[in-house]
């Protein structure tokens, strides 16, 4: 009973969270709630994040400030097309020992050992360097020569890139975007929301951001999160939307097929379900609904299917084919469990 108790109360103690995060956020962002909350839902999630705007969105200033909310250490690296991965991991030195006049080798960390990494622009740098930020991001180790160093707890990635000026610049391939479990598409403000943000940032104004958690918590609340229940309609829910993804297996829709060159993998089942229990904690559920699921389908699938030449011809995007999906996938279990179409799916 006292356990469960105590769960009731971190549940309580994380949708408070969100809510002290956001509006500690808001005095310097303005607009923007579905992007922080999805970023949340990735931190909680134990994952990494990947962003993209057009420049002046605040992607950097929403990722900064973020930090600033949680009392962890933050570092911020600019992705640039000279830059090496021993400038992102660190490297080993010889000393000098006083009094000896022997010499040891001794680490030197780089920005990667921090809790949260803002890696800006990282389409900029070349494939060497975002391979050694993916292995810290994927393995949770840095490999610097023979040595692999562990990296911080908690540890979350925030990059961002550019989808315009695409002049020098190395795009992730789809391989490596997969290690990310969101791909937030960062879009222009509303109207009033620019007017605001208009009158904020050309007046003398001061923010007050304060650190709501502590790394403890953090780690505490990531865990909570792995012990939501899923019932086994959420994920056959989850299983029948991804394998639709995948051309040429059986019960995939005819627009799949026409507009689709490559499918989803096993991991967008994994995050979907783990996004979906982060999500109905921070709204204080202790029960993942499909819901959960469609709320966050985009930024999950949208990085991990490829629209083919047809498609791009005809406008078509990786968000359309979702979207669809979402539309004609019946959320209750009679239903899937009764679709000749589906059934084709539950047996491949």
């Amino acid at each position: 009973m006292s356990q469960l108790v105590d769960h009731a109360e971190a549940i309580r103690h994380l949708a408070e969270a969100r809510e002290k995060i956001i509006e500690q956020l808001s005095q310097v962002i303005i607009g923007q709630r579905d992007v922080l909350e999805q970023l949340l839902i990735s931190l909680f999630s134990r994952s990494h994040c990947l962003l993209e705007g057009v420049p002046g969105l605040a992607k950097t200033l929403m990722i900064s400030t973020l930090a600033r909310t949680m009392d962890l250490k933050f570092q911020r690296i600019q992705f640039t097309p000279d830059l090496m991965p021993a400038d992102i991991t660190g490297t080993d030195v010889l000393e000098e020992i006083v009094g000896t006049g022997k010499r040891e080798a001794r680490f030197i960390e780089g920005p990667i050992f921090a809790n949260v990494i803002l890696a800006d622009e990282i389409n900029r740098t070349p494939p060497k360097t975002q391979a050694a930020l993916l292995e810290a991001m994927q393995e949770r180790y840095s490999t610097v020569g023979r040595t692999r160093h562990p990296m911080y707890d908690p540890f979350f990635v925030l990059a961002t890139q550019n989808p315009i000026e695409q002049e020098g610049t190395y795009p992730l391939p789809e391989a490596q975007q997969d290690r990310f479990m969101f791909k937030v598409f960062v879009k222009y403000p509303h109207f009033d929301e620019e007017f605001e943000i208009a009158r904020r940032t050309t007046a003398l104004m001061e923010d007050d951001v304060k650190p709501v958690l502590e790394g403890a918590q953090i780690i505490a609340l990531q865990r909570l999160v792995r012990q939501v229940p899923v019932t086994d309609n959420v994920i056959r829910y989850t299983l029948s939307l991804v394998r639709q993804t995948r051309v040429g297996e059986a019960g995939v829709p005819d627009f799949v097929r026409d507009r689709l060159a490559w499918g989803a993998g096993p991991r967008a089942v994994q995050f979907l379900i783990l996004g979906a229990k982060s999500r109905a904690l921070l709204h204080g559920r202790t029960h993942v609904s499909t819901d959960d699921i469609q709320a966050l389908a985009l930024p999950v699938l949208r990085h991990r299917i490829v629209v083919n030449f047809a498609a791009e011809s005809e406008g078509v995007t990786a968000d359309h084919i979702i979207a669809e999906l979402v539309k004609t996938t019946p959320t209750r279990d009679d239903e899937l469990l009764n679709d000749a179409r589906f059934q084709a799916i539950f047996a491949s």
